[in-house]
Parts: structure tokens; sequence; C-alpha cells
């Protein structure tokens, strides 16, 4: 995702079963315990571990900083820690008005495909929700299949493309929306 740069209650649970996720396929890894919870300044420097292996792109350590160093009740921004508290996955949303936006979703690639991502957006669903949100807006690259398959099994459809808006390297970012209530 990952398009620009600019707190929660805590979920726990193993991922695998929940519901929460596309049904399990055969390169499907074994679930991991984890939790989800609002993220702190101590989770910054592994959120960037996380998102400089996730994105050819990603936004600056900085950029972390600002969301824990100064709580915006408009921004989530949410982490997903093992039961040893290391941070496994990160999700940036913000809600303004009757839209969301889910800004940035990365997992630890040791963690992939063990639901920690389905969780994540899950709860920013969730939250979405309980602020009354209509519709939640999210760009992901045309090439993330993965991230594609996770947004669909959501409800997230294709509504646009934004030619050319990744930069290293260059792609097509495709714009999906995900309606929670109707206006």
């Amino acid at each position: 995702m990952n398009a620009w740069e600019p707190g929660g209650s805590e979920t726990s649970g193993m991922a695998a079963g929940s519901g929460d996720e596309p049904a399990a396929s055969p390169g499907r890894s074994e679930p991991i315990q984890f939790s989800v919870r609002a993220a702190v300044a101590a989770d910054v420097e592994r959120v960037s571990e996380i998102e400089r292996a996730a994105f050819t792109d990603p936004w600056s350590r900085s950029s972390f900083e600002r969301f824990v160093a100064e709580p915006d009740a408009r921004v989530l921004f949410d982490v997903a820690c093992r039961p040893d508290g290391t941070v496994v996955g990160y999700l940036v949303a913000w809600f303004i008005m009757d839209e969301g936006e889910i800004a940035n979703l990365a997992v630890a690639p040791e963690a992939r495909s063990r639901g920690v991502g389905s969780t994540l957006l899950g709860t920013a669903i969730g939250e979405a929700r309980s602020r009354a949100v209509a519709t939640i807006y999210l760009e992901v690259r045309e090439s993330n299949v993965a991230g594609r398959t996770l947004y669909a099994s959501r409800g997230f459809t294709e509504i646009g493309r934004r030619r050319r808006y990744y930069r290293r390297p260059i792609e097509d970012a495709l714009v999906l929306r995900l309606v929670l209530s109707e206006a």
C-alpha cells in the first residue's frame, strides 16, 4: 500500500481459523499467536524495519515517529505483536468525517500468510464502523497479488487506477473501496 507519508484497543488470539482471513491455501504457514494494540514509541524501530522489508519506496522512520509523538484522534496506528512483544505487522489508517483510508499495512516476512494482515485490516474496519465511517479507500500496487487478495476477501472493490503512482519501481496503483454503509 504505502501511498503517501504524512492508538486503539487490543485484540488478541490466533488468527488462522478465526474467520477473519481467506481460506487456507496449500502454501499457507501455520498460525502464530499475536495481539493487536496501539503503537507506541518503542515500536517505531521495528515498524521501520518491516516497512523497509515490505516496500521498495518505504515511508521514513520520522513519519511513524510523528504518529506516536503527536497523537491525532483521526489516525489509527496499530501494531500486531507476538506474546514476547516482537512487532510482526502494523497498520496506519485515517478517518475524516465519514471516510477512511488504509494508508499503510505491512507484515514482517516471517509472519506473512499467518492471518496478521487480515487481523490488522479487520481491526481497522471495526474501528471505521465504530466511527460511523461509510466508505474506506486504499491504493495497492497492481502487482501486489497477496494484498489484492486480502482486500477482496474483505469486500474491497476496484474503482479506479492511478497511473504511474508508485515510484520505485514505477507502477500503477489500483484504487479500492469498501462501502460500509450507504449515505
